[in-house]
């Protein structure tokens, strides 16, 4: 069988299957040494490799036939036109297997690039899938099509929800934690706004909404790094303003978890706010981990935590946001809102799962009348179409971006 996972996974998959199947031959084809343990594939029964080194590995990975080849982290082949996702509809097997605790991450056309590699034409071509389901959910909302498309999935989509799955697990408690901007960061905020709107509507005016996504996302992006910390901004305007409301929230509520006894995981998407944190605890004398996609000892600093030797855990979303087992944890600190919430899930329940023995609270850091409060507004929308998928509820379905919704995500400060 070939597994092919996230590199941060490797390790994972080679200490779960120790312990679970330790019978069973494994082999992890990762590293340049990995050639030499080429000779050892056939007589395996487990290979593991990475999305990443498919295309490097693609002739051998042809010339086996596979009993089973299974994706972790599935969203991963979501965009079919990459090298990897064109490979593995190229191999040799009996048997494919997706995994994946997001399977709709930001559209549907995700989760027809996952079939079309279990199933190829199940659900017709990206074209076909799109005039079919897509444009009619997305666009119309229409109930019909949704409903058509949940009963067409359902049998082939194992749904295994946490409290089906982990019954004894202690409660997990979210806590929402809000923060007001100081006069300069208000002033700040404002002035982007402004010109940010500006720019989003000549880009509607030239080229269409459809065609200006990229535009949109670039002025949010530095409307949400003004809200985590002026610094992020690459504007000499914001280096005039030394005030970062909802750090120094953090601060007042990162000392009070950690006296209390918590160990802490705290997760940013933006690996330069980390680094500002990092600053603020080490003037205060908070020891740490830390696990970015910079991190070349990603298993030390894994232990270091597990181990005891710290109890704040610093972790940039993209690089541990899935794949870790950190029970040891009882408390998770979101710093910034993610437009998706199943995102924002999988992260805080890397320390709600399986040997976990005590309640774990999640923290959910924003800012007040601001961008973010939008975001998360915006994430019941997602929620609402991912569970209509899964269990085939007709609930009205909507675009990321219509004209209400970019008037709340650039609305003044204390409109929103």
């Amino acid at each position: 069988a070939l597994i092919v996972a996230p590199t941060s996974l490797m390790a994972n998959w080679r200490n779960e299957a120790k312990r679970f199947t330790p019978d069973l031959k494994v082999v992890v084809m990762q590293g340049a040494e990995r050639h030499q343990r080429r000779a050892q594939v056939e007589h395996a029964d487990l290979i593991l490799s990475t999305y990443p080194l498919l295309s490097r590995d693609a002739q051998a990975l042809r010339a086996q036939a596979w009993s089973w080849l299974v994706l972790d982290e599935a969203q991963n082949v979501k965009n079919p036109r990459t090298k990897a996702a064109r490979l593995i509809r190229e191999l040799k097997t009996d048997h494919r297997l997706c995994l994946t605790g997001t399977p709709l991450e930001n559209h549907l056309g995700e989760l027809w690039a996952q079939f079309d590699f279990l199933m190829p034409g199940f659900l017709g071509d990206a074209r076909q899938f799109k005039l079919r389901y897509r444009t009619p959910i997305e666009q119309h909302g229409e109930p019909e099509a949704r409903e058509e498309l949940a009963r067409r999935v359902a049998p082939f989509m194992l749904r295994r929800t946490k409290d089906a799955v982990a019954t004894e697990l202690p409660a997990k408690t979210e806590i929402v934690r809000a923060a007001s901007f100081g006069a300069a960061q208000a002033q700040l905020y404002e002035s982007i706004r402004i010109a940010m709107d500006k720019r989003v509507r000549e880009a509607i005016a030239k080229q269409g909404l459809a065609r200006s996504h990229i535009t949109i996302l670039d002025a949010l992006l530095k409307l949400r790094q003004t809200c985590c910390d002026p610094r992020l901004l690459k504007l000499a305007q914001a280096g005039q303003v030394k005030e970062s409301a909802k750090l120094e929230m953090l601060m007042e509520l990162l000392p009070e978890l950690l006296e209390e006894g918590r160990r802490v995981l705290l997760f940013s998407q933006f690996t330069q706010m980390l680094g500002l944190i990092e600053g603020e605890l080490t003037q205060r004398g908070i020891r740490y981990s830390k696990l970015t996609g910079q991190t070349r000892k990603r298993e030390e600093a894994i232990a270091q935590f597990r181990g005891g030797e710290v109890d704040l855990f610093l972790i940039s979303l993209k690089a541990g946001g899935v794949g870790l087992n950190l029970p040891e944890a009882d408390a998770v600190i979101l710093y910034d809102p993610w437009w998706n919430p199943a995102v924002e899930t999988q992260a805080a329940d890397r320390a709600h799962r399986i040997g976990q023995n005590k309640p774990v609270f999640v923290y959910r850091l924003l800012v007040e009348n601001s961008v973010e409060e939008t975001i998360v507004g915006m994430q019941d929308k997602k929620r609402a179409l991912a569970e209509a998928i899964y269990r085939g509820q007709a609930q009205r379905g909507e675009a990321l971006f219509d004209a209400d919704s970019l008037r709340a995500l650039f609305a003044p400060v204390g409109e929103s």
